[in-house]
């Protein structure tokens, strides 16, 4: 098997994505926690909120996945059409607050090939870091995501 995995995509690795800014609106926690299912109050009653001790609506911890594109912006030349999720893994440090800004920031931290039954496959390794307003990091997510181009009979 020849490797995918050339110089310019190597170079890639490390490098840092330009970063991105968002702002928590509770609207978008409720609505959030709501299609999930999650009847939590601190996620939609504010007086409920206001007088637990967050002091306030917070997020879901899987909120934050609004905040980083799927599937991921490939910071390399993808040589494959197709793209499956390989998986996530997340650390939290903070809570995530309505009227936070977080900015993510996404590095690529690794690349490797595997065989398949899809034929070669690339896994692209990115850790998505989410920091808030005041420079706190909130959350850390590690995830996979398998680049691959199929096979003519499937």
């Amino acid at each position: 098997m020849v490797s995918v995995i050339t110089d310019s995509l190597r170079a890639a690795i490390g490098k840092d994505s330009k970063p991105r800014t968002h702002l928590v609106e509770a609207g978008a926690i409720r609505r959030f926690a709501a299609a999930i299912g999650d009847p939590n109050p601190i996620y939609h009653d504010d007086h409920v909120a206001d007088n637990s001790s967050y002091a306030g609506i917070v997020a879901p911890p899987t909120f934050l996945r609004l905040f980083r594109p799927s599937p991921a912006i490939p910071e390399f030349p993808n040589p494959y059409a197709n793209v499956l999720d390989g998986g996530s893994q997340w650390e939290y440090f903070d809570q995530v607050r309505a009227g936070d800004r977080i900015t993510v920031t996404i590095r690529l931290i690794d690349l490797y090939e595997r065989e398949g039954s899809l034929g070669n496959m690339l896994f692209a390794v990115r850790e998505n870091r989410f920091v808030n307003q005041a420079n706190i990091l909130v959350a850390v997510d590690r995830d996979t995501e398998i680049y691959y181009q199929g096979l003519a009979n499937v």
